[in-house]
């Protein structure tokens, strides 16, 4: 009988938080490596994230397009599960948003359309290597949002211990282009 979505989130989550602090510390260091070296890091305009959780950690990385010159956005989430794309104006436009995320501030940021993102990171709990789908936290934030990024390319991240299976996706799951793990590119 097939794992349930469910089972393969759990499965995700203890599989990335087996992987000891300073571990995963330098795994997600490695991630950040691979996305700076792909060919995507063309984009003026990137979303990313902040880590929760034991997430892949993309502070490297936000740093990295931070110092280049791009504009780095990240998620808000709003009511009806709903993601808006956010770049603060510095460190004070950043604090602990909803489900404990360091998120922007409404009002010490700029709003950016979906349209005009050229570059989507999106954190995933699992992921299966052939099809590129994810399993998110549960709530569906980038279900919705990314059918909305029509133009960029949509990058997850993920440690290899993730990696799953088997998963089928359900109609509203937007494959990734591709995935980037510590070990190499899905």
């Amino acid at each position: 009988m097939p794992k349930t979505k469910s089972d393969l989130k759990s499965q995700g989550i203890a599989a990335r938080n087996a992987i000891p602090a300073l571990e995963r510390k330098k795994l997600s260091l490695a991630i950040c490596e691979r996305v700076i070296a792909s060919e995507w890091i063309a984009a003026d305009v990137i979303l990313s994230y902040n880590a929760f959780n034991g997430e892949v950690d993309m502070e490297a990385f936000n740093q990295w397009a931070i110092d280049s010159g791009k504009k780095v956005a990240f998620p808000i989430c709003k009511e009806g599960y709903m993601l808006v794309a956010a770049a603060p104006h510095g460190k004070d436009g950043l604090k602990v948003g909803k489900y404990g995320i360091i998120s922007p501030v409404e009002g010490k940021c700029d709003l950016i359309k979906a349209s005009d993102i050229g570059l989507v990171i999106v954190p995933c709990t699992a992921f299966h290597a052939l099809t590129r789908a994810r399993i998110g936290m549960g709530a569906g934030y980038y279900d919705r949002y990314l059918p909305q990024c029509l133009n960029a390319a949509k990058i997850g991240v993920a440690f290899e211990a993730q990696r799953v299976e088997e998963l089928e996706a359900d109609p509203w799951d937007v494959p990734l282009d591709r995935i980037a793990t510590e070990r190499q590119w899905h």
